[in-house]
């Protein structure tokens, strides 16, 4: 997509010329309420299109002015590529000049003109001092080397040259990622009749087609784009960085409010605690203190909350970024690096902002090594941040990484080509580090096993894995234990999986008392005692009956006939042989005693032996022979 799109605002003291400017350059007066125009004051938030040719579009926002309505100024602004920051001529820099100034900078905004309106009003000379003054003002600030333009609004004086200044600006500038997941904060909802519920509002990132299908967040309600418009022109698409109204189906206007997210696709968190760096104000009126109450202005929303630190109980004065987090009484749509400004509620003041570290803030202990862990989270690179999201996690989906690391697909697809990363299923990915720990975590529980239970043929792989699910994700283990079996590391059998270099065997200790039991239950051929007296003879405790007897006959040493009697493996093994060649296809059994010369004792459980281990199969008093 070659065309780019940006949204400008105006930003400034009340009555110094914001929307007169606007309405100047664009000839759209974007004060549209009724009080608005009694009032001369702008209200609620004011767009118009300002310039459009086959590579660029250009928006404009006028946001209010008045103290009372800093939170639609923060709306506004908050999704703005480049600001004109608005002072007149007659007044110079004042108190809402300055506050909108932090707010700007605490909200990231790089790019800025000042413009200095009213210019008729005042004699040339006063002018360069107003100039001075803002000079003085901006020292020190992100828009300390921002372009000056002197311009009146009625008589249109540089009002051409602003405009300008503007395009030629944002021709020079990157515009905001259209690649992304799309995400538009509703600023304003309305109906219109015979339409329906609209909502407005920047479009953050990504794009937007008519028809498509989209959540509104945080509530998770899913909505239609039945119809889009860019001031008011029908689109079939409208892209990250324009002002977009958006005709939804699905919802009502009274189930949706100024402040929620409309996005089209899961990758967004629904959080209410946060980790963030935040910067505060040089003339704080007021001392911040742990759990202050704050109002947390992100995107269009407006959130109570307190602020929680991790290295101090208060601030008054810091002109370095802090650390910490905000723990907000409603759920907020937050992704990392959204900014956002915070204000004491009463009385009302800007306290500072900043940006999002983490949108899935944890409850942390007080002290340096929580800032340490933070400060980690902040610089990190994406490889690092990819890395920290699947250590805490241990395996994750794309989508997932998407979530926790705030990077767009491209850069998670690219950087997971590093060998440090594992792909382990179609759609999950862990660390080759993990898998290296993980896999030495099993053979240290199997080699345990093996001492342990000798005589076992291995560990049960359902317990082995759920010994270890609280720790590690299911589908990591499966494939570790896969990798593991592949790599002639590990083996299997049937259910059992066990070091590959591991034979079952009896304990040193008893396995001469054991071939002595197999030597004697060999000696009595088909005709022996109860099993447990060859046990006694031999001197095998009771503590390794139940595992012998399961290991003897696991190895085929013994068969089992039932839970008093037990053949030698090779006298079973001629047993049936003998019974096989000397009996049809089916036989009775009168037949088999006489095969076999065995009596009723012996036969009884040897026949149904047969039948528990798929020999043969019993119909009413014949034995069918299985094929």
């Amino acid at each position: 997509m070659s065309k780019r799109y940006f949204t400008i605002g105006m930003a400034g003291h009340i009555d110094h010329g914001k929307t007169s400017l606007t309405r100047a350059l664009t000839n759209v007066d974007t004060d549209r309420l009724k009080e608005e125009k009694e009032r001369q004051i702008s209200i609620e938030l004011g767009f118009a299109p300002l310039y459009e040719d086959e590579d660029l579009q250009i928006s404009v926002v006028d946001v209010p002015g008045h103290e009372r309505f800093i939170r639609q100024m923060i709306a506004g602004v908050a999704g703005i590529d480049l600001v004109v920051l608005v002072v007149a001529a007659d007044e110079g820099v004042m108190p809402q000049t300055r506050e909108h100034l932090d707010i700007l900078g605490f909200l990231g905004i790089r790019t800025g003109i000042i413009a200095i309106t009213k210019i008729d009003r005042v004699e040339e000379e006063f002018v360069e001092l107003v100039k001075d003054d803002i000079l003085g003002e901006l020292e020190g600030t992100v828009f300390e080397n921002s372009p000056f333009m002197m311009v009146d609004s009625i008589s249109k004086k540089g009002i051409q040259e602003l405009k300008e200044l503007i395009i030629q600006t944002l021709k020079e500038q990157e515009m905001r990622d259209a690649k992304g997941a799309f995400r538009l904060p509703i600023d304003q909802v309305f109906t219109v009749k015979g339409q329906g519920t609209v909502v407005r509002g920047t479009v953050y990132e990504g794009t937007v087609e008519e028809g498509q299908l989209l959540k509104v967040l945080p509530t998770g309600s899913e909505v239609r784009a039945r119809q889009l418009q860019v001031h008011h022109q029908p689109a079939k698409m409208a892209f990250a960085g324009q002002r977009a109204a958006i005709n939804l189906s699905g919802v009502s206007k009274d189930d949706l409010e100024r402040g929620e997210v409309l996005v089209s696709s899961d990758h967004f968190i629904v959080t209410n605690t946060i980790d963030v760096a935040i910067r505060v104000v040089e003339d704080l009126d007021h001392l911040v203190k742990q759990r202050t109450p704050i109002k947390c202005h992100i995107g269009t929303a407006e959130v109570m909350g307190r602020i929680v630190f991790f290295d101090r109980n208060e601030l008054k004065e810091e002109t370095g970024e802090i650390l910490c987090q905000l723990r907000l009484d409603e759920k907020i749509v937050t992704k990392r690096g959204d900014r956002f400004i915070i204000r004491r509620p009463s009385p009302q003041e800007t306290i500072g902002g900043g940006w999002v570290i983490d949108p899935r803030g944890n409850k942390y202990r007080f002290g340096q090594q929580t800032i340490e862990e933070l400060e980690k989270k902040k610089v990190g690179t994406p490889i690092e941040r990819i890395n920290a999201a699947l250590y805490e996690a241990k395996s994750l989906s794309i989508e997932e990484l998407i979530k926790r690391t705030a990077l767009d697909e491209a850069t998670i697809q690219s950087n997971l080509e590093d060998d440090q990363f594992v792909q382990i299923s179609s759609k999950e990915y862990t660390l080759a580090s993990l898998i290296e720990v993980i896999e030495a975590d099993i053979k240290d529980r199997l080699d345990d096993f093996h001492q342990d239970n000798p005589m076992r043929p291995g560990f049960n792989k359902a317990e082995l894995l759920q010994s270890m699910q609280k720790i590690f994700p299911k589908i990591l283990l499966e494939f570790i234990i896969e990798n593991g079996i592949g790599k002639g590391v590990f083996s299997r059998k049937e259910q059992f999986i066990y070091l590959a270099n591991f034979q079952p065997h009896v304990p040193k200790n008893w396995q001469k008392r054991t071939e002595n039991l197999l030597n004697e239950l060999k000696r009595d051929g088909l005709k022996v005692a109860y099993f447990n007296d060859y046990i006694k003879n031999a001197g095998i405790p009771d503590s390794l009956v139940v595992e012998l007897k399961r290991f003897l006959e696991d190895q085929g040493k013994i068969v089992l006939l039932d839970d008093q009697y037990a053949w030698h493996g090779e006298h079973f093994a001629e047993a049936v042989q003998t019974l096989r060649s000397h009996t049809g296809d089916e036989f009775e059994v009168p037949q088999a005693k006489e095969a076999v010369e065995l009596s009723r004792k012996y036969m009884i459980p040897f026949l149904e032996r047969l039948d528990a281990l798929g020999y043969t199969r019993r119909i009413e008093n014949k034995r069918v022979w299985k094929k």
